[in-house]
């Protein structure tokens, strides 16, 4: 199987050769490729070189084109601020108040001048240059997260709770921008949009449920009918969240290291989703040798037994993870099922 045929026959629970491999990688790529931090996040021709060239060393099964949380901020005005190796961010909030929405104007994510058109760029260069054997991902953040990226964290939960309807507002404004964004990732190439929200591992299960799910569902909705798929990525402990989170309509879900794996299994293998995860990436990849990691992994290859099921640390890859390590993590599904040649990690 190539490894676009893998990755999609796990989504839909078919037969594989072998579990996907499917990491995220930011800092990681970038310190291969030997580029600044800021020129990835920036130039979408150098992110989708880096992306490649880490996935034709390793070889794993999916590139992602992802840098920052701060696209649609920089495209709505939002004075920014570029570290040479640290991510971009806002110099300071761009919304204190649910009326600021009124003096902002949707961007157009296909103007060259804006970062949302570069993240679309890095995806088309990534899909051309893959040719359908390794899927390829967008990225957007979902509303609440960008909410909380033009607001600031804490502005933002202050206003769920003293303005909840100026809080909507603003997150009905943002979910148009936000599925303009996906919309044109796909249409550069993607096989699915990955879609992160992690500012919402923060609030409570109902406050999920107000704030951030009808918003998700929306984006969700819209990719599925633009004929595409889509990731929710939320890191921290999610464990409370998972009932709800599995109502938004993703087509897979990464789990941090947080949560409990079985927890995970069990929610994700009784609706039919598919989910990747979740290796602690610092303590059982970055600081780990390579046998320990190849042991971390297969643990949760015999866990999974049964399940749709990608491998994945429960976040970013550290780019300070030694490659013998990182390509242990790669190897081992392959080993492993070479190993089990019953059959035991079938995706069925």
């Amino acid at each position: 199987m190539t490894s676009y045929q893998r990755f999609m026959a796990a989504i839909k629970g078919e037969p594989v050769d072998r579990v996907p491999v499917f990491p995220l990688l930011m800092f990681f790529a970038a310190s291969r490729a030997g580029i600044t931090y800021k020129r990835f996040a920036t130039d979408g021709r150098a992110m989708a070189d880096a992306q490649l060239s880490v996935q034709k060393k390793f070889g794993f099964d999916a590139i992602t084109a992802c840098s920052d949380a701060f696209r649609v901020s920089a495209d709505l005005g939002g004075e920014m601020v570029y570290p040479e190796d640290a991510p971009p961010f806002l110099s300071k909030p761009l919304v204190i108040s649910a009326g600021d929405i009124l003096g902002l104007q949707r961007p157009d994510p296909s103007d060259n001048k804006n970062r949302m058109a570069d993240r679309a760029l890095a995806v088309s260069e990534m899909a051309n240059e893959s040719s359908g054997t390794v899927a390829v991902l967008g990225w957007v953040d979902m509303p609440f997260a960008e909410a909380c990226s033009v607001c600031g964290v804490s502005n933002f939960m202050t206003m769920m709770v003293d303005d909840p309807a100026g809080a909507h507002a603003l997150l009905a404004f943002l979910t148009k921008i936000v599925i303009d964004f996906a919309l044109v990732q796909v249409e550069a190439g993607a096989d699915m949009v990955g879609a992160g929200d992690a500012a919402a591992s923060l609030i409570s299960p109902e406050m999920y449920s107000n704030f951030a799910l009808p918003y998700e569902q929306e984006v969700c909705a819209a990719v599925h009918n633009a004929g595409n798929l889509i990731k929710l990525h939320i890191c921290g402990n999610t464990a409370r969240l998972l009932p709800e989170m599995v109502k938004s309509g993703a087509d897979l879900f990464n789990v941090d290291h947080l949560v409990p794996f079985a927890l995970a299994r069990d929610v994700y293998s009784s609706c039919g989703k598919c989910f990747k995860g979740n290796l602690n990436p610092v303590s059982q990849v970055m600081q780990a040798t390579p046998e320990e990691c190849a042991g971390y992994v297969r643990k949760c290859l015999v866990e999974v037994e049964g399940a749709r099921f990608m491998l994945s640390a429960g976040c970013e890859i550290p780019a300070e993870t030694p490659d013998e390590v990182f390509q242990a993590f790669c190897n081992e599904p392959q080993r492993f099922r070479a190993q089990n040649t019953v059959g035991k990690i079938n995706l069925e």
